[in-house]
């Protein structure tokens, strides 16, 4: 029983030495501890009464506008909406189940004993698969054009192609410019430079405006197409930059212990150099990831309905005028739900791989 009571007051025990150590180990940052936990509980006191106590979530927008606090009911109307942009509401099933087989996937494939090469044949059955659902047109499933897919869908879709292209393509840009091929590197310096010179809203626009009057006459891709591609340019040129700070880290023995080996070039890299570079380069990598995770959003200038633009799509709604704060707030826990999982992730592998972070 003694031992029980001891383990349950442990916790607590050991929160109380953190706060003593980290919080009040000095007058200096016992004082800035103070002023910080008051400034948080001056704005989280009138924040929680808004959201929480003084919300609406029932009613109409009439309600919602007679009330002090947070329009929950335009967060219950809109949600279909806001999540999945105009595909058809008698269809919404589809883009549910991809979304639950997509990231049911992502979480079962997050494991390192399970990257191995029947992983991507797995992920491209998958693929196929949510293609199958989201497009249709086969087997008795009704077609659904390009335009209509939006939301979370479609901004889940651009960041998981646009990181599952540009991280090799980042590779091998990165290999190419610490190569010795005169011609080659100087390709690759001019379209790492090029592309990191301009912002990705030129790449979306030329995607866009320019790019379909260089084509042949009859011939056209997708919007979607051209701002994935677009997408995937964009961030291979910051992938190229990561990865070469990563081969920069090599210790340079590690080379010359390649080639006394007898490896030709494409066996060092693959079986000795890259495997150190990419553990090096995890907390970059994530980082520029969830980089592009929320640079999706640029696809709204031109017309595509991500997730931010369905949400300003829903606000434009008269009835449901004037609750851009609810939605927002909305939208906004939904980018942190998923940017907080890959850096939590990120903290995984460095521990795993012994690089970093025990954070």
């Amino acid at each position: 029983m003694e031992e029980e009571i001891m383990k349950s007051k442990a916790p607590f025990e050991n929160t109380a030495i953190w706060m003593k150590k980290n919080l009040f180990s000095t007058p200096v940052n016992t004082a800035i501890s103070l002023i910080v936990i008051c400034l948080l509980i001056s704005f989280l006191g009138p924040f929680i009464q808004w959201l929480v106590f003084d919300s609406v979530g029932l009613g109409t927008a009439q309600d919602c506008r007679e009330a002090s606090g947070a329009c929950l009911v335009f967060i219950k109307e809109k949600f279909d909406f806001i999540i999945f942009g105009f595909y058809p509401r008698t269809e919404l099933w589809r883009p549910i189940s991809s979304m639950i087989l997509f990231l049911s996937f992502i979480w079962w494939s997050k494991e390192p004993k399970r990257w191995n090469k029947r992983l991507l044949w797995r992920w491209l059955k998958l693929i196929l698969l949510i293609a199958l659902l989201m497009r249709g047109g086969l087997f008795g499933i009704a077609p659904v054009s390009l335009d209509k897919w939006g939301g979370l869908p479609l901004t889940l879709l651009l960041s998981f192609f646009g990181l599952l292209f540009s991280y090799p393509i980042g590779i091998l840009l990165a290999l190419a410019r610490r190569g010795n091929l005169p011609l080659i590197k100087i390709m690759s310096i001019t379209y790492i430079e090029l592309i990191r010179g301009v912002p990705m809203i030129s790449l979306l626009f030329m995607a866009s405006v320019m790019f379909p009057l260089f084509l042949p006459e009859g011939i056209t891709f997708p919007k979607l197409l051209r701002a994935q591609i677009a997408i995937i340019m964009f961030m291979s040129a910051y992938m190229a930059e990561v990865v070469r700070g990563g081969l920069m880290a090599i210790d340079k023995g590690q080379y010359e212990a390649a080639d006394a080996l007898g490896l030709n070039y494409w066996q060092k890299q693959i079986k000795i150099i890259l495997p150190q570079a990419l553990k090096i380069v995890i907390p970059p990598t994530v980082n520029t990831s969830i980089g592009m995770f929320k640079d999706t959003s640029l696809v709204v200038i031109i017309a595509l309905s991500d997730l931010l633009m369905t949400t300003k799509t829903a606000l434009k709604d008269p009835k449901w005028l004037g609750f851009s704060v609810e939605a927002y707030l909305f939208v906004g826990l939904i980018y942190f739900v998923f940017c907080y999982s890959m850096s939590r992730y990120s903290n995984r592998l460095e521990r795993e791989f012994s690089y970093g972070a025990h954070s």
